[in-house]
């Protein structure tokens, strides 16, 4: 049975081999990590999944970032992921744990719309998220628009299109501007 503990009491050190062991060590090179560039991961969001040795196993982050639309209007909005696990201990229910944790910590009716990138099946079928209203969304990379998924209470509030990029001093700024 998976034991989970905040992201913050692991080693970083450990955090990074596990991820590079999971989607390897090119993975800085993803669209996703372009969206949440010079960001850092949201403590209360964010857990680590150690097996019954007290060994890490498996981790999910969790990122500010926004979906800023054509007129420069920024809408904050949070990104779910990596969500990694050791390759020896996929599909023993880590995953799936470490999702259930942090949309827990969210709460029934969070404000802010999550956002990730994955296999839209898995997605939609456990946890509610879609592309349904993310198909004029952009990335600053290379991304399959079918993979870039949304769960928000509201989906209706959401731009019909955008950019998505790191939430930062400066999109606090354009926010200001557009209040």
């Amino acid at each position: 049975m998976p034991s989970l503990i905040p992201l913050a009491q692991t080693d970083d050190a450990m955090v990074e081999q596990l991820l590079d062991r999971a989607f390897g060590a090119d993975r800085f090179a993803r669209t996703a990590y372009r969206i949440r560039e010079g960001t850092d991961w949201l403590d209360g969001l964010s857990y680590a999944a150690v097996d019954d040795d007290e060994l890490l196993v498996g981790t999910i982050q969790v990122w500010p970032i926004a979906l800023t639309d054509p007129d420069g209007r920024p809408y904050p909005m949070l990104m779910v992921g990596p969500v990694a696990v050791l390759p020896e201990h996929q599909s023993e229910g880590y995953g799936k744990a470490l999702m259930m944790a942090t949309l827990d910590a969210l709460g029934s009716n969070p404000a802010l719309p999550q956002v990730l990138i994955g296999d839209p099946e898995y997605y939609d079928r456990f946890f509610g998220f879609t592309a349904s209203h993310t198909g004029r969304w952009h990335c600053p990379g290379p991304n399959d628009p079918a993979r870039l998924l949304v769960r928000a209470a509201n989906p209706a509030v959401l731009p019909e299109n955008g950019m998505l990029g790191p939430w930062t001093d400066e999109t606090q700024e354009q926010l200001r501007k557009h209040s």
